[in-house]
């Protein structure tokens, strides 16, 4: 009995050492066989958020995800990751896209490769519906508290401006754009510099306690992001979101998460 304990523990020992697992099989331009491993920072609605239960994920980014993974014939697999984290996940295999609001901007597609956009987004300024500051110019957010998600599209475009048109403001940057609005809401900032379809679910919300006092233009374009050289992959989710945008299927997706067709804004 002793002998066969030992033994068993060996065996144990042996195994740790040896890292006995199962080797995943790698795809054929994808990190696991039969897997679409997708990055997503799970915060940001109505692009990708958790239901109320938390259990289920929903948002357009979801949708979409899922949609082009069964068009490859794989099953989908998100991965919630930070944002400040999101990229590096590429660089270390840890997934095959990042399909997460990501803005397609020339410091990235330096480092990685792009789809073609599948959304057009633009910001906004957003406050409560108490509020009495009034936007004529971006020169009028001088001096106020500017809540913002960090390193995303809100966050460079305001410090942009600002740096342009030579005036400060209090930064309120947060790692998620649910504390932003929060923010304001509780009255701790002025206002939420947000990305105009993220400001949608909050502006269109049932006694939703906030009004758009700005917006800007479309000028900004969210593609899926993969590591650099994967180009096998990115022509295979190309071909499925042009298929997705000629039968019909990305204006449905558009009109679920948004309630509104949003095609012309990548034409």
């Amino acid at each position: 009995m002793k002998k066969s304990l030992i033994l068993a523990f060996a065996a144990l020992i042996l195994c740790a050492l040896t890292s006995c697992t199962k080797k995943v099989e790698k795809g054929e331009f994808t990190v696991e066989a039969g897997k679409l491993k997708i990055g997503c920072e799970v915060g940001y609605p109505p692009f990708e958020y958790y239901s109320a239960d938390g259990k289920t994920l929903m948002g357009f980014d979801i949708d979409l995800a899922n949609e082009i993974a069964e068009r490859l014939g794989l099953k989908a697999e998100i991965i919630d990751t930070a944002w400040d984290g999101i990229f590096a996940g590429l660089d270390t295999n840890r997934y095959d896209l990042v399909i997460s609001s990501v803005s397609v901007l020339p410091e990235r597609q330096e480092k990685y490769d792009f789809s073609i956009p599948y959304i057009g987004n633009g910001q906004a300024v957003i406050v409560r519906k108490d509020s009495n500051l009034e936007i004529n110019s971006l020169k009028d957010l001088k001096g106020k508290k500017l809540a913002y998600q960090s390193q995303c599209s809100s966050d460079f475009f305001i410090n942009k401006i600002a740096k342009e048109e030579n005036f400060t403001f209090i930064p309120c940057s947060y790692d998620k754009i649910l504390n932003a609005y929060d923010d304001v809401r509780l009255g701790r900032a002025d206002a939420v510099i947000s990305d105009n379809l993220v400001a949608i679910s909050y502006l269109t919300a049932e006694n939703s306690e906030f009004k758009q006092i700005w917006k800007g233009e479309s000028d900004d374009y969210f593609g899926i992001c993969a590591k650099k050289g994967n180009t096998a992959l990115i022509e295979k989710v190309n071909t499925a979101i042009e298929a997705m945008k000629e039968n019909g299927k990305m204006k449905e997706l558009y009109e679920k998460n948004f309630k509104m067709d949003l095609s012309d804004s990548i034409k």
